[in-house]
């Protein structure tokens, strides 16, 4: 049986990519939580068994609109 699969750059730079954004999407703690969590995920760098949750949330983050500062 083969190991997890390293991931490419563009994949570590969406998911670097979703986690600054996450922070924006969702001020305060959850944002916190969800960028360190997708920070961590392409520090590691590896595909592992459970990354399709992970990738649905990136999708999620990289196309959700951001809320304007604004609009409070």
């Amino acid at each position: 049986m083969d190991g997890p699969s390293r991931m490419d750059h563009h994949e570590k730079m969406r998911l670097r990519a979703a986690a600054h954004r996450a922070s924006r999407l969702y001020p305060g703690p959850v944002g916190e939580l969800l960028c360190l969590e997708l920070l961590s995920w392409e520090e590691f760098g590896y595909r592992l068994g459970g990354e399709q949750m992970i990738m649905r949330i990136v999708d999620h983050v990289l196309t959700a609109p951001v809320p304007r500062a604004d609009a409070a």
